[in-house]
């Protein structure tokens, strides 16, 4: 039995923590588990890994159940459209792109300054894509241009 601490089980309010749906649960596990420096705290049924504040919870997917009548859950499919994804803040993004990639990670590209931050993408095996940014100019009031064809 897993001591209630190390779950998502707040004794009151609540926590957010982040569903996968993932073909493979061992690999998403190891996968978060070794880049993240998560702690795994359920191996599976579903696989739970503790990282930094939050959890990431990830099962297969599935059709619909009682409590979600008309919804499929599945990863996503490769070059498909993405509607969320993962936003990773850390201290020293060098550091982690680093480590990340020497864990096997492969990111889109390198860190990238946006103005307000340094910012590189990468995709868990899945295909799940993780924003990993850190806070730069924003700390100093410097923000990000708009998006093209949108004023200030």
């Amino acid at each position: 039995m897993v001591e209630r601490g190390r779950l998502p089980a707040p004794e009151t309010g609540l926590v957010i923590t982040h569903f996968l749906t993932v073909r493979d649960v061992v690999r998403s596990r190891e996968f978060y588990a070794g880049v993240f420096g998560g702690e795994v705290v359920l191996e599976e049924n579903p696989a739970i890994v503790k990282v930094a504040n939050t959890w990431i919870i990830m099962n297969p997917g599935g059709g619909p159940t009682p409590d979600k009548p008309d919804v499929t859950l599945a990863p996503p499919e490769p070059g498909g459209p993405v509607s969320a994804f993962m936003n990773v803040r850390v201290a020293d993004i060098a550091a982690f792109y680093a480590e990340a990639t020497a864990s096997g990670a492969e990111f889109l590209t390198e860190p990238i300054d946006r103005k307000a931050e340094l910012r590189c993408y990468m995709r868990d095996p899945d295909g799940h894509l993780i924003e990993i940014g850190q806070a730069t100019g924003m700390l100093e009031g410097v923000y990000a241009d708009p998006p093209a064809g949108r004023s200030a």
